[in-house]
C-alpha cells in the first residue's frame, strides 16, 4: 500500500470512515478491538480515516485518553491512509494543544465543529476565525457542519466566506440534513462567485451518498458499519457506473435506515 500525503488538501476524495472508539467493559479504550478495527477499515479500502468524531464519541474521553486513542491509531495506520482527527472542544487553547500533537504524531488535518450557543451568521464566522488563526496557517482544517448534533447551522454565506479568508480550510464535512440545496450552492459558488474550491465530504451514514455524488460530493465520511460498500459505490461512481451504484445502494438503504435510528 503507498504512504499517503502528510497533509490534507483541496484534491481529498472518496470514502473517509469515522472509527468507532471501543471500550471494555469497564469503561476503559479496548486498543485490541481499535486494532481489528483499523485493519478492518483498511482492508475494506477505504480511502481515508477520521479518528474522534461524533461517531467516535470523544466527549466521552478525558483530553489524556483521546491523546492515547490517537496515537495509538496514527501508530496502527503507520501512514497507510490519510487520518482526519476531530478536535472540536469549547476551550479554543484545549482544541490547539490536542491538533498540535495530532499533526505531530502523523495526522493529515483535524476537523473543527461549532460549538452551542452560535446564533447568528456573524457569531459563527467569528468562532471559526478564532480558531482557525489560533491554529495558524500550517495545519489543515475539515469544518465540519452538523446541525442535528452541534445546534450550529453554516449557511453558504459564512462557508464561502471563511474559505475565501483562510487558505488552511482544506475540506467542508457536509452533514445538514439533507442539505442538498446547500452542496449544490456550495459547488455552484467557484464557478459563479470565484470562491476557492475545497474538498466537500457527505456523511449521514451514507443515507443520500447518491445524490450528494451526483451534486458535486467529492465522496463520503461517516461510520457506516459496512465501508465496503461505500466504498464499492464510489468506485462504480468515479467509473461512471452511476447506474449500478445506485443499484447497489438500492439493495443496502433498509440497512442504512436502520443504522440511521435513534437508540
Amino acid at each position: 500500500v503507498t504512504r499517503s500525503n502528510p497533509h490534507l488538501d483541496e484534491t481529498a476524495c472518496g470514502v473517509y470512515i469515522i472509527s468507532a472508539t471501543p471500550f471494555s467493559d469497564d469503561g476503559a479504550l479496548d486498543y485490541t478491538s481499535l486494532d481489528r478495527l483499523i485493519d478492518f477499515y483498511l482492508d475494506q479500502g477505504v480511502h481515508g480515516l477520521t479518528l474522534l468524531g461524533v461517531m467516535g464519541e470523544a466527549p466521552k474521553l478525558s483530553s489524556e485518553e483521546q491523546g492515547q486513542f490517537m496515537h495509538h491509531a496514527l501508530r496502527r495506520v503507520n501512514g497507510r491512509r490519510p487520518v482526519i482527527v476531530g478536535v472540536s472542544n469549547p476551550g479554543i487553547d484545549n482544541l490547539v494543544v490536542l491538533s498540535r500533537e495530532a499533526m505531530d504524531a502523523g495526522a493529515a488535518g483535524v476537523m473543527v465543529s461549532g460549538i452551542p450557543g452560535l446564533k447568528t451568521d456573524e457569531q459563527v464566522y467569528r468562532y471559526f476565525s478564532q480558531v482557525i488563526h489560533a491554529l495558524g496557517p500550517e495545519i489543515p482544517v475539515c469544518l465540519q457542519d452538523y446541525p442535528p448534533t452541534t445546534t450550529v447551522y453554516l449557511s453558504v454565506g459564512v462557508i464561502n466566506r471563511l474559505i475565501t479568508d483562510f487558505p488552511s480550510i482544506k475540506m467542508f464535512k457536509h452533514e445538514d440534513c439533507p442539505g442538498h440545496r446547500k452542496l449544490s450552492s456550495l459547488r455552484r459558488a467557484p464557478e459563479t462567485e470565484g470562491v476557492r474550491r475545497v474538498s466537500i465530504l457527505s456523511g449521514n451514514g451514507g443515507l443520500y451518498m447518491p445524490q450528494e455524488l451526483h451534486r458535486g460530493a467529492d465522496g463520503v465520511m461517516t461510520g457506516f458499519a459496512f465501508p465496503g460498500l461505500l466504498v464499492s459505490m464510489y468506485e462504480m461512481f468515479m467509473a461512471d457506473q452511476a447506474d449500478d451504484a445506485e443499484d447497489l445502494y438500492d439493495i443496502y438503504l433498509p440497512l442504512i435506515r436502520h443504522e440511521q435510528q435513534f437508540g
